[in-house]
């Protein structure tokens, strides 16, 4: 199959019920809080314990997988619906160009692994430190077997272009949020009056997830055009190419 376009791919994720876990696992998870020197303080530090579960790919699932090829501008947005009784069928955005495609952790899952070898190269925001090495583990976790390592050579972004280590030359410099980098460059945040990131998991438990799945396409989008900035003006591959 051959490579010929690039694609930008963001994920969302939310913590496991904590009882999904057993008591050991539990044990384990909140060993931290058992050090505070006095009943409110450990419950404090558990409750902050549990608030970032969502962050780590043994004690979080994947929610929603969005998916813009930079050329096209068309995408895909795979995402779960946590409220049994709602609409699982598929939708499109205002301008057709993005779909919009319900199911299980397990068939968003395939579903990307099927798409991704297409691409030559694929873009993310911080996809290095958490994308993807979280797409990499629930997959396996969950017997889904990826089609193409997201994890190759750290300093070739030919591959993999993660433009947070771009843009800060791979911690040459300060690193900076997408909402703020985008600001910046003068690309409209995907943060300006919309969820904010520390609400994914409630807007979830909500059942309010077609708006996740908005979300999560407006950080795909954002972060294409930060890609297109980059690549015009700092990634030299044109006069590379001569």
């Amino acid at each position: 199959m051959s490579q010929t376009h690039t694609v930008v791919f963001d994920i969302e994720t939310a913590a496991l019920p904590f009882e999904s876990f057993d008591q050991a696992q539990q044990d384990y998870l909140l060993k931290l809080a058992e050090l505070e020197p006095d009943e409110e303080k450990k419950k404090l530090k558990a409750e902050e314990l549990k608030a970032k579960l969502s962050l780590y790919p043994y004690t979080a699932q994947i929610i929603i997988i969005g998916m813009l090829n930079v050329e096209s501008r068309r995408g895909v947005v795979y995402y779960q619906e946590s409220d049994p009784s709602a609409d699982r069928s598929r939708w499109r955005s205002a301008d057709g160009l993005i779909e919009f495609l319900p199911g299980s952790e397990v068939e968003i899952l395939q579903a990307f692994w099927q798409a991704i070898p297409k691409y030559r190269r694929f873009v993310t925001f911080n996809g290095r430190r958490f994308d993807c090495p979280f797409v990499l583990l629930r997959s396996a976790l969950l017997g889904v077997q990826p089609t193409r390592n997201l994890m190759p050579y750290r300093y070739d972004f030919k591959l993999h272009c993660d433009l947070m280590e771009q843009l800060d030359f791979y911690g040459a410099t300060r690193k900076y949020t997408l909402d703020f980098l985008c600001k910046a460059f003068g690309i409209d945040s995907p943060k300006a009056g919309g969820i904010n990131g520390t609400e994914v998991g409630q807007y979830f438990a909500e059942g309010r997830c077609r708006e996740l799945a908005e979300y999560c396409l407006g950080d795909v989008q954002a972060t294409a055009e930060l890609y297109r900035h980059w690549r015009q003006y700092l990634s030299f591959e044109r006069q590379a190419a001569g």
